[in-house]
């Protein structure tokens, strides 16, 4: 103990004289958490809109203020010609045209269903299937709106109204809708010929827990906690075992008193606690910058984060063995592990939408079970009994990669 001691002392002191460093370790986690927590946003509103109203009637120009007026769409554009839908949605300036028909107020109040059409730009399909989910629930929010309003005229009560019109009447977000397949042709009904008592009397209450708001900065940012301790600890551990084998230090400690096992602990025992540091840094600025405090236990989160720390300083370390420079050891822990791990842990992209074969292959990735753990507790205020499973594996692949990569590094030394 006393050598790994003096070895801590060593290490303490060159971090402290590297005046680079230091603002690496402890201000860029902050500033990429604030650029990524405002960036990393998948919440999507106001879309750039065009409108091509061929009828022009009160109840076109109506429908078409329900679309502005729920605040996902802004309306950049009216025209009347269909021709330049294209050349506005290649030029970028929209995303997506409403189409109303000609004769739409007429075949409306002649009880006819009417297709209005919703032209997307598929090119981000993400935004496209947004736009479209939210075409359908204000088109269907309008139409029930008619029927309303068409029973009403012929003598309903308002309790027989509400019941009979409570089949669409939720203005939820198309998140809350997952999984609907709304096309580009929407129809509009008026129930001026139609019969009363074909309406089905239910009317959907949505709920959402943990996440209520819907936004997406909430679901993101604890993710973005987890990768920057993961890149933190894992490049600094990385370079700072290779920078010694470019300096020759390493071979000068090899040959003092000083064993394997007590250079590893010096080497890693920094790097863990700056790891800590950063985790406690980041807790406080999610709190201050975007509000966001864990549901769940703070000590929890800090111990499984720790579990997590062994799994990032064993890859560092076993990229250290494998690489001769530090260019080398930047390279391959970017472009084998992290890049992996982030593209296929779950971060962005849902693993059950993964093909099977790469589902089975994100088992293996540490990263997708801390963030199980990490949102488990920021958002749903889990506990051991509920992310037991992910910290038990967490701590198994965190035990096995630190002993390949220290056996490995024994046996180089």
């Amino acid at each position: 103990m006393s050598i790994i001691g003096h070895f801590l002392k060593k290490e303490f002191a060159q971090l402290r004289r590297d005046k680079k460093m230091l603002p690496i370790v402890f201000i860029a986690p902050i500033l990429q958490l604030l650029l990524l927590g405002y960036a990393a946003n998948l919440d999507v509103d106001m879309i750039p809109l065009a409108v091509v109203d061929h009828d022009n009637s009160v109840e076109s120009r109506r429908l078409v203020d329900k679309f502005v007026q729920s605040g996902y769409f802004k309306a950049e554009k009216r025209f009347q010609s269909l021709g330049l839908i294209d050349t506005y949605i290649d030029e970028g300036e929209i995303v997506a045209a409403l189409v109303i028909p000609p004769d739409f107020q007429t075949d409306l109040k002649g009880g006819k269903k009417v297709p209005v059409q919703l032209i997307a730009d598929g090119a981000d399909a993400n935004t496209a299937t947004i736009a479209l989910n939210y075409a359908d629930i204000i088109v269907r929010k309008f139409s029930a709106e008619l029927q309303l309003e068409s029973l009403q005229a012929q003598g309903w009560t308002t309790a027989s109204t509400e019941t009979a019109g409570s089949t669409v009447g939720s203005t939820a977000s198309p998140t809350e809708t997952a999984g609907s397949t709304a096309g580009s042709t929407v129809g509009v009904g008026a129930a001026a010929g139609s019969d009363a008592g074909a309406a089905i009397p239910i009317e959907v209450e949505p709920r959402v827990w943990y996440n209520p708001e819907l936004k997406s900065r909430n679901f993101m940012v604890p993710g973005i906690l987890a990768l920057l301790l993961m890149v933190i600890t894992m490049i600094l551990t990385s370079l700072a075992i290779v920078k010694e084998k470019e300096q020759g230090t390493l071979e000068h400690l090899n040959v003092t008193p000083i064993k394997p096992i007590q250079l590893i602990i010096g080497k890693l025992v920094p790097f863990s606690l700056i790891g800590m540091v950063d985790v406690f840094l980041v807790l406080g600025a999610a709190r201050l910058l975007f509000g966001l405090v864990p549901a769940g236990s703070i000590i929890l989160l800090v111990v499984l984060s720790a579990i997590f720390l062994l799994s990032t300083l064993g890859l560092g370390l076993l990229v250290s063995t494998l690489s001769r420079t530090q260019q080398q050891a930047m390279m391959s822990a970017l472009f084998f592990v992290m890049l992996p791990m982030i593209f296929l842990s779950g971060f962005a992209f849902p693993i059950e939408n993964m093909p099977r074969v790469i589902q089975y292959v994100t088992y293996a990735l540490p990263l997708r079970y801390y963030f199980v753990i990490i949102r488990g507790i920021y958002l749903k205020g889990a506990g051991l009994s509920t992310l037991w499973d992910e910290s038990l594996l967490l701590l198994a692949f965190g035990i096995i990669v630190l002993g390949i990569s220290i056996a490995r590094f024994r046996k180089q030394a």
